[in-house]
């Protein structure tokens, strides 16, 4: 009964673990470098070609909605005619 109760105690010790099972590298300084030097790009555009897709894709949306909500809001002012 002993010898169950200690298996299991090891058992348990080796799946129920604090430590990670991977290794990652800390990319944090490397970023904050990155976003800190002074080379006259905006922040929002540091991240290189995914933030520039992200930002033309949700300008071109607001752009683009902006002009959609203007032209329904030009139809709904002026009703058709009734003949």
């Amino acid at each position: 009964m002993l010898r169950n109760l200690l298996a299991l105690r090891q058992v348990t010790q080796r799946t129920i673990s604090t430590a990670p099972r991977r290794h990652w590298q800390n990319k944090v300084p490397e970023k904050q470098k990155l976003f800190q030097e002074d080379n006259g790009i905006p922040v929002h555009l540091k991240g290189g070609m995914a933030d520039a897709l992200l930002y033309r894709a949700t300008m071109f949306l607001t752009v683009g909605g902006t002009a959609y909500a203007i032209y329904q809001l030009a139809v709904a002012s002026f009703p058709k005619k009734q003949n």
